[in-house]
């Protein structure tokens, strides 16, 4: 039996790569919050209020094939949490993130838009 190899896009600009991968609605509001540490899921979840769980989960899943984030499962006194992280490939992302949060906040203050960030 023959092994099809899996389906492997196309690129023509490295950006393309790097959107494909860290693009989407909420991926990157991820990173940033992982680029700060280790958060385990519930705490992502109270993080980001306008994600939904489902698009929350499949967007770590994303990660985690991506090779951006680690997944930890915790089995401790028959309570089970997961916690995520960066890799070390998801760290190097570091300087992008910090790019844009730093727009963002510059953008913000020229648009009036007022930032909450929530506690973690």
């Amino acid at each position: 039996m023959e092994c099809v190899p899996e389906y492997q896009p196309e690129y023509h600009c490295p950006v393309e790569l790097a959107v494909d991968l860290v693009g989407g609605r909420w991926t990157p509001v991820i990173l940033a919050h992982l680029k700060q540490g280790e958060l385990r899921y519930g705490q992502l979840r109270r993080l980001l209020p306008g994600i939904s769980e489902k698009m929350l989960t499949q967007r770590l899943r994303e990660l985690e094939r991506a090779r951006l984030v680690e997944r930890t499962v915790h089995d401790e006194d028959a309570v089970v949490t997961v916690s995520y992280r960066l890799s070390a490939e998801g760290r190097e992302l570091g300087p992008m993130l910090q790019a844009m949060y730093d727009w963002g906040e510059r953008r913000a203050e020229r648009d009036g838009v007022v930032i909450s960030p929530l506690p973690r």
